[in-house]
């Protein structure tokens, strides 16, 4: 433990020490929460969280470019002067004992501690913290504070709720699923929830009222992106809670989950009978994702059925015509449910992009000279054919472009039957 913590603090950036040490010339500082645990379980520690005597308005006076966010709580987003820091920030709170929350969600009222004798004051602060692994500090001399035994549970890979689950649920229903959050050690696999745990976990059928579903989704973001996902949802299955997250939308869990968290959502409700639309209409509304998310979300969903088209055509409009972003979360949804992508994805990796010319090489212009057709629809899909065909023969002349008139009957024939470049 003593050369984890030594290592940790060895490897904080110069911003890091400066921040610790300007609060503790002013007041006294710890670190707490994530960083400690991460260190401690030999993982790479992330934000740095700190907890200090110092209120909210010393804070702001020691660092001026502080955001006063959640002030009324405690909380300050410190950042520094300069290219110092860069563009790190640190969550500061100051010590706080708490009243009750009426809302699931945050307290009605909040009080400021002072230190106190025998380290009190962070000791009441670490009381209201949700598990024991996450309810640590390491105070300004490198020693740890570890009231609940996290160090304990953290070696034998238990997962503790700081008292009476039941309460720690009350006070913020969102726990629970920070609760599967946290079951996942990454490298290390799954940690094993403790039976009162499961039992608070049961017993709190509302723990989403009056928890925004912003929140909820990004926490669920978060799961959905964790090292041993398949095994998390495995446990949240039986004990309901995606039922309560999804409102009862059917969930099917793959035999495989993905490491992205759009192919996971898509993925979890391919059978759920929805179209793409309703998908990400509903996942809009229960995890308030990004429009650009939602689009993702309904594109692969839209993909569930399909038969993959392994021609070096297909391959080639897939190339031109779906964002690179996209192209990654298809193919990584389309092995997950089942369907063979290596000999598509290696005619992919036999295109050059470059070969590919992604405009239309014949204009609207020449399409009138060379046809007599009047601008309008069919002529609008007579171009967005022929760009079709430019590019599943990868042409790079107008010649050769216009040779593929002969291929329809451009004059007579139904024009909305005329596809344009897409894939599928």
């Amino acid at each position: 433990m003593r050369e984890s913590i030594e290592c940790a603090l060895g490897s904080m950036s110069s911003a890091d020490k400066m921040v610790l040490n300007r609060l503790n010339e002013n007041g006294m500082a710890w670190i707490v929460g994530g960083w400690v645990r991460d260190s401690l379980s030999g993982g790479n520690p992330d934000d740095m969280d700190i907890a200090t005597t110092l209120t909210p308005e010393q804070i702001k006076s020691i660092f001026p470019r502080s955001l006063m966010v959640g002030a009324s709580f405690g909380t300050v987003i410190v950042r520094i002067d300069g290219d110092f820091g860069g563009d790190s920030e640190w969550q500061v709170t100051t010590l706080r004992s708490e009243g009750e929350y009426s809302d699931g969600r945050r307290p009605g009222a909040v009080s400021f501690l002072e230190e106190g004798e025998e380290n009190s004051g962070i000791l009441a602060d670490l009381s209201r913290r949700d598990f024991t692994i996450n309810s640590m500090a390491i105070d300004s001399e490198g020693r740890l504070l570890d009231p609940y035994n996290g160090l304990n549970d953290l070696k034998l890979g238990v997962l503790k709720s700081v008292g009476v689950a039941e309460e720690r649920f009350e006070e913020d229903g969102l726990r629970v699923l920070r609760a599967f959050r946290f079951l996942d050690a990454g490298k290390m696999g799954i940690r094993e929830m403790d039976d009162s745990l499961r039992s608070g976990i049961l017993s709190s059928e509302e723990f989403l009222q009056g928890i925004s579903r912003e929140r909820v989704g990004m926490e669920m973001t978060k799961i959905l992106t964790g090292e041993n996902v398949h095994s998390i949802i495995c446990q949240m299955l039986p004990l309901g809670v995606l039922d309560r997250v999804f409102e009862n939308i059917s969930v099917e869990l793959p035999p495989e989950l993905s490491k992205e968290y759009l192919v996971n959502l898509a993925l979890l409700f391919r059978n759920s009978g929805l179209s793409g639309e309703e998908l990400a209409s509903k996942m809009r509304d229960l995890l308030v994702l990004s429009k650009n998310d939602l689009l993702e979300i309904s594109m692969m969903h839209e993909c569930r059925y399909m038969s993959l088209d392994v021609t070096i055509e297909s391959a080639r409009r897939f190339q031109a015509s779906v964002p690179d972003r996209r192209k990654k979360l298809i193919m990584d949804y389309l092995e997950k449910i089942g369907i063979e992508t290596d000999k598509f994805e290696k005619l992919l990796r036999s295109i050059n992009p470059g070969d590919l010319i992604l405009d239309p090489i014949v204009k609207g212009e020449r399409l009138v000279i060379v046809t007599g057709l009047t601008p309008g629809p069919r002529l609008g899909r007579l171009k967005g054919w022929l760009h079709r065909r430019q590019v599943e023969e990868a042409s790079r002349a107008e010649e050769d472009v216009l040779h593929f008139l002969s291929e329809i009957d451009w004059e007579s024939s139904d024009y909305q039957e005329w596809e344009a470049l897409s894939w599928p």
